[in-house]
């Protein structure tokens, strides 16, 4: 039986009571830095660099962002799903690394595996 797809090595990042809400943990694997973020229905990981103009991502605040209204209020909405990168304020969707304002530009995600107090992350796509 030939194997049409192998299956991603899991690497340990860290343990579950060190990543809180609002608060990364910036994990170092040889030469990649992770920021692994507990989410409210989960976790996931983004590559540390920006790709706007290469800042450290994770390092930012994690926010939310104001919606596009027809009038001049302004309704919050989003809270603890983003992260702005502190160098230039370009906000990211902490998921699935989308820019909010440039669709060309992505931050690098990682999926993120949680076994018992373990967290592990595929680094190999």
């Amino acid at each position: 039986m030939t194997m049409t797809a192998t299956a991603m090595a899991k690497t340990y990042a860290c343990k579950v009571d060190e990543v809180t809400i609002g608060q990364p943990r910036i994990v170092s694997f040889d030469r990649l830095s992770v920021g692994i973020f507990q989410l409210e229905d989960g976790y996931a990981a983004l590559l540390n660099l920006c790709p706007h103009r290469a800042g450290r991502l994770c390092e930012g605040p994690v926010c939310g962002t104001t919606r596009q209204t027809d009038t001049a209020e302004f309704i919050y909405e989003r809270a603890g799903e983003l992260i702005r990168c502190a160098w230039h304020g370009w906000e990211f969707d902490i998921r699935s690394g989308k820019c909010l304002v440039d669709d060309k530009l992505k931050a690098r995600t990682f999926p993120v595996h949680v076994e018992g107090d373990d967290i592990f992350v595929e680094l190999g796509r």
